[in-house]
C-alpha cells in the first residue's frame, strides 16, 4: 500500500534525518516535506548525520511547496494531533484505528506538524482521523521522529509487521547424536569425579539429557562442555587440565 509521511513546516535539519531513519527501519521511504525551513534541508550535514544508514531515504525525498502537492496519490490523510479539535475529524489511538484502515484505503498520508506548534487547524480539518499516542497525561511531548517512529511501527504491525528473525545460532543445532555422545563424556567424568555412582546412577543423567535438551545446544557448545568433561576427567586422575 501507498504509504507517505509529511513533514509540514520541520524546522530542524536533524529532525528529518531523524524521521528518515525511523521510516526505513519500519520500510518505508516516501518523504515529503512542505515548506521546511531550510531548502538545503535534505543536504545538510545534520540530517545526514541522523539520518545514520537511512540516507536513501532523503535521497528520494521531495521537498514541495504547498500540502495540495505533498498530498498527490492517496485517498486517506491521517493527523497527528495530541489534542482533539473543535469540529475536526474524530481522534483514535493508532494501535486501534490503523488495522481497520490498513483494509480499507489505497493509499495513506501521515502528517506532522511543526515542531514547537504542531498541526494547524485547518491542516487537520482536511484529514479523516487525528491520531494521538497514547501517553503520560502529565508529560506527553513526543520529539518528532519518536512520533514518527511510534506511527511507522504501529502501521507496519497493522500491515502485518515483519517475523522475529531467530538468533544466529538457530538453524546450526547440534544434533542428537552429538548430544548424547557429550551427555555419555559428562557420564563417564562424573563417575571420575565420584559425583555419579554408577551402580545407582538415580534420574541424574535423563535430568541433564532434559537440561541440555531445553538449552538447543549448538556444535560449538557440544565442544565446550565436551572440554568441560575432560577437563573434569583429568583433575580427577590427578592430571593438571589443559589449558
Amino acid at each position: 500500500m501507498k504509504t507517505r509521511f509529511v513533514l509540514i513546516q520541520t524546522s530542524h535539519a536533524g529532525n528529518v534525518g531523524a524521521a528518515a531513519r525511523a521510516m526505513k527501519v519500519m520500510g518505508f521511504d516516501d518523504l515529503v516535506l512542505v515548506q521546511p525551513r531550510w531548502p538545503d534541508v535534505l543536504q545538510r550535514e545534520e540530517a545526514l548525520q541522523r539520518a545514520s544508514g537511512a540516507e536513501d531515504v532523503l535521497a528520494k525525498a521531495r521537498i514541495v511547496a504547498s500540502l495540495d502537492e505533498a498530498l498527490d496519490g492517496v485517498d486517506t490523510l491521517c493527523a497527528t494531533a495530541m489534542t482533539p479539535r473543535d469540529f475536526g475529524p474524530p481522534t483514535a489511538a493508532p494501535r486501534e484505528h490503523l488495522p481497520g484502515l490498513a483494509r480499507s484505503a489505497q493509499g495513506v498520508a501521515f502528517l506532522f506538524g511543526p515542531e514547537r506548534f504542531g498541526m494547524a487547524n485547518e491542516d487537520v480539518y482536511r484529514c479523516h482521523v487525528a491520531l494521538s499516542i497514547p501517553a503520560n497525561p502529565a508529560y506527553g511531548s513526543l520529539n518528532l521522529a519518536a512520533a514518527i517512529q511510534v506511527i511507522a511501527y504501529e502501521w507496519r504491525q497493522a500491515l502485518g509487521g515483519y517475523a522475529v528473525q531467530p538468533a544466529a545460532h538457530e538453524g546450526a543445532l547440534a544434533d542428537a547424536q552429538a548430544v548424547a555422545g557429550m551427555l555419555a563424556h559428562w557420564e563417564g567424568a562424573l563417575v571420575d569425579l565420584g559425583f555419579l555412582d554408577p551402580a545407582a546412577p538415580k534420574k541424574l543423567m535423563p535430568r541433564l539429557n532434559q537440561m541440555f535438551n531445553r538449552a538447543r545446544l549448538t556444535p560449538e557448545e557440544i565442544h565446550i562442555l565436551r572440554g568441560v568433561a575432560k577437563a573434569m576427567t583429568e583433575a580427577a586422575r590427578g592430571r593438571p587440565p589443559r589449558r
